[in-house]
């Protein structure tokens, strides 16, 4: 007898629904799953066999053959546990049900409890667009397909009661999602907290409200990572577009708490410098995201730029430009969005006190000439804001008056960003940072005084056709600030003095 039960199944951020067929016929005892199914696939067998028995079940004694379809498609992970057991008891007569329209999903002990799996968003999502009605997936999965509307999510905390449920004995009730859920709990630090570096704050103002990469630059301790790590806490509000794909990939990477049901936060990525460029990128053979994809639609900071390998960083180029990432493998081709804030800190000399006002430096000048090219002039000109971070004075530090804090500041960030969001309407461009060449010249108009000033620092400065794009961009969202339809000479000035801090350091060792 040949039974059928629907599954699906992944890879990058796409989902296809997958055929679980079992059949059990004469010959000697055997049990073979098919369909391109990977190691952990194959084990389910013994998963399979030791949870149908302790659950009270029959494991069927005859030749079993489970084929995973489409066969063309590999199959990975122990999300195939429950479809092929409710295939192997549907097939050997223990479950007369009717599973029409139903998908199932998740890992099975040997127990018999279901265990949380990965990639639950964009299956669910992928069952829904199939025009399936109900998802079966472990109880700690539950909340996050449940955000997938038109599709009810029922949550299987172990077999049995998965059984009562599909044989009518005991009901269980679908997943309603809370979509007031976070990732965490934990408040980000405020920028409140950080004494004095005014400019640098503006500067990062700036960034959050028009989706800018930055570089922070300065002695130690003068407070870049600081300022870097309250980042988030002025990022304008997600909206639900970008919820959703956030999720998806944190989903795929298995990075989602259980009971979360939609990231609604931005992400904060800050991997140490020992980084490979696969763990930056993503990469396997079947290819994860990397954390400049878990940094979707948030924050990628990278501190201490210098000491990550050239590999690493030069490896984040074309990301950044691009928006997305695309690896390559054998058995196929995987793009995975990477739109994140680029946020990189670093000291302008190894012991770092080259250009310091008070503290003499100790390094040679061929020292600090390595030391700088390190970084290289083409991801250099990716980053659109250059930021010095002087020393914070005494008088600073020990000031009793408060600074200004995160809330105010995101007031003005998500003002700027709801103008960049009715001038986009319907153009699928989701901040300034991110005006394609096309249309640049459409959003950012100038004045004929502030095109003269313009042209005038371009000539001065040597700026490439990279940075003179990035520099309007960075025009167009001061403008937004400042709630004005045209860039002025003023806000032409102030992008303008980003883009000076390089030739101080870079070209002072020529």
């Amino acid at each position: 007898m040949v039974s059928q039960v629907f599954s699906m199944g992944i890879y990058g951020m796409n989902a296809f629904p997958v055929e679980v067929e079992a059949d059990l016929s004469s010959g000697l005892p055997s049990f073979e799953v098919v369909g391109l199914p990977d190691a952990a696939v194959k084990e389910s067998r013994n998963r399979v066999r030791a949870a149908m028995k302790n659950c009270g079940y029959d494991f069927p004694v005859s030749r079993i053959t489970v084929n995973l379809a489409p066969a063309d498609k590999r199959k990975e992970g122990p999300i195939y546990d429950l479809p092929i057991l409710i295939a192997l008891l549907k097939a050997s007569g223990q479950l007369d049900v009717d599973l029409a329209g139903k998908v199932f999903l998740g890992e099975i002990s040997l127990a018999g409890d279901a265990r949380p799996i990965r990639g639950i968003l964009p299956m669910a999502i992928s069952a829904k667009e199939n025009g399936f009605q109900e998802l079966y997936v472990p109880e700690e999965n539950a909340a996050e397909g449940a955000v997938v509307n038109g599709l009810s999510v029922y949550p299987v905390k172990n077999l049995p009661s998965l059984i009562q449920h599909l044989t009518g004995v005991h009901i269980i009730s679908p997943v309603i999602p809370h979509l007031s859920d976070k990732i965490s709990s934990a408040p980000a630090p405020d920028f409140s907290e950080v004494r004095g570096q005014e400019q640098a704050k503006r500067a990062l103002e700036i960034a959050a409200a028009g989706g800018h990469n930055v570089l922070l630059i300065g002695p130690p301790g003068s407070g870049k990572s600081m300022l870097a790590r309250r980042l988030p806490s002025i990022l304008p509000d997600m909206t639900f577009e970008e919820s959703i794909e956030t999720t998806k990939i944190h989903s795929i990477a298995g990075t989602i708490p259980p009971g979360i049901s939609l990231i609604r936060t931005r992400p904060f990525r800050s991997p140490h410098h020992t980084v490979s460029p696969a763990g930056l990128t993503g990469g396997g053979s079947i290819p994860r995201p990397g954390e400049i994809s878990l940094a979707h639609n948030g924050v990628l900071f990278l501190d201490e730029l210098p000491e990550f390998s050239r590999a690493a960083m030069e490896v984040l180029r074309q990301p950044i430009e691009n928006g997305y990432v695309t690896i390559s493998r054998a058995s196929g081709t995987v793009s995975y969005p990477c739109s994140a804030m680029f946020v990189a800190a670093m000291n302008p000399c190894p012991c770092g006190y080259f250009g310091h006002p008070k503290r003499r430096c100790t390094c040679s000048p061929q020292a600090v000439s390595r030391y700088l090219a390190r970084v290289s002039g083409p991801l250099l000109d990716r980053l659109d804001l250059h930021i010095e971070v002087p020393p914070v004075e005494y008088e600073e530090l020990s000031s009793n008056e408060k600074a200004e804090s995160s809330a105010t500041i995101r007031v003005r960030v998500n003002t700027a960003r709801a103008i960049q969001n009715e001038r986009f309407r319907g153009t699928g461009i989701a901040c300034n940072a991110r005006i394609t060449p096309d249309r640049l010249h459409d959003f950012c108009r100038m004045t004929e005084k502030s095109d003269v000033l313009l042209k005038t620092a371009f000539d001065r400065l040597g700026l490439s056709a990279r940075a003179y794009d990035r520099v309007l961009k960075v025009c167009r969202t001061i403008a937004d600030l400042d709630q004005s339809e045209t860039i002025l000479p003023r806000h032409v000035a102030e992008a303008v003095q980003y883009r000076s801090l390089d030739r101080k350091y870079w070209l002072r060792e020529l």
